[in-house]
């Protein structure tokens, strides 16, 4: 499958972002954004389970044409949150280690400021492993299920190999994550809190001379803190999007349609312990869709 989406596809650069548009200008403007982005999403999840309940098997070629439209837009989705992430991370890399914006519960399942790109991979593992569970009967009887079950031996192989090449690369970013983190302790890092904590004691003053040299070295700290953000998010859009390639279009809707029910059920769960603990009705929170038989959760 050919998705039709741009500005960011695969084999570019990592994030930078190329819109005209200042940055936001406090965590409380990027936190509005992305209350908004998750509204638009739960919307999103609706027209793509809407999509997997009207697919017709007999009429494919058509229903493909009407399905790539809304991968594409959910896809576009996607690229605009990591774009107006990129702009924030200019502005403070730091706290988009540390979000605001997300709960606790999510903030421990956080990597490098977002989800491990390989959490992809496992989701679609996870829902190819329910839906054949579900579809076994039709399976056995060689019937098409039009979902996940449905992967092909190929399929399998390209996700297998993409599996291990995003493994390999979160290694890399893991590594140089680490190296970034021991600069903590570095030389300079120690010389300075020598003579900040010499200067303090002694009720002395070097007229803002150990500030701009602690300034100065944090800056480049967070640069680095920086681009490993900017690493982290292209690859995790990359992987996205090279996992709709392998599906098929119908698969790739089911495939969205876990990814945003995790996300979006993730937060409301994480917003729930946060505010009354242990005791969350784990049942239907705020009311359910259907996707074949099967509950869709919505704000």
């Amino acid at each position: 499958m050919i998705l039709d989406t741009t500005p960011f596809m695969a084999d570019e650069e990592p994030i930078a972002s190329s819109s005209s548009n200042p940055p936001p200008t406090s965590s409380e403007s990027f936190n509005t954004f992305f209350e908004n982005w998750l509204r638009e999403q739960n919307s999103h999840l609706e027209e793509l389970v809407t999509a997997a309940n009207n697919h017709n098997n007999n009429n494919n070629n058509e229903n493909d044409a009407v399905l790539l439209q809304l991968i594409e837009k959910v896809v576009r989705q996607y690229e605009q949150y990591y774009r107006t992430k990129s702009d924030w991370e200019k502005r403070d890399a730091i706290a988009m280690y540390t979000p605001s914006w997300l709960s606790n519960l999510e903030d421990a399942f956080l990597w490098i400021g977002g989800w491990r790109p390989t959490l992809a991979i496992h989701l679609l593992y996870s829902k190819l492993g329910i839906q054949v569970d579900a579809k076994l009967d039709d399976l056995i009887r060689g019937i098409a299920t039009g979902d996940l079950s449905d992967l092909a031996p190929k399929q399998m192989e390209k996700i297998d190999e993409l599996h291990r090449k995003i493994i390999h690369e979160e290694r890399v970013l893991t590594e140089k994550l680490a190296k970034v983190q021991e600069t903590a302790a570095d030389r300079s890092m120690v010389e300075l809190s020598i003579a900040v904590s010499e200067m303090m004691r002694s009720g002395g003053s070097d007229g803002g001379e150990s500030e701009e040299r602690v300034e100065e070295v944090l800056e480049v700290k967070c640069g680095e803190m920086e681009e490993l953000l900017h690493m982290a998010d292209h690859l995790r859009l990359e992987t996205l999007k090279a996992v709709i390639e392998i599906l098929t279009p119908i698969q790739a809707v089911h495939f969205l349609i876990a990814k945003a029910e995790l996300y979006l059920r993730l937060h409301e769960w994480g917003k729930k312990r946060g505010t009354i603990g242990k005791g969350v009705n784990w049942s239907c929170m705020s009311g359910c869709a259907r996707v074949a038989g099967n509950p869709v959760f919505k704000f």
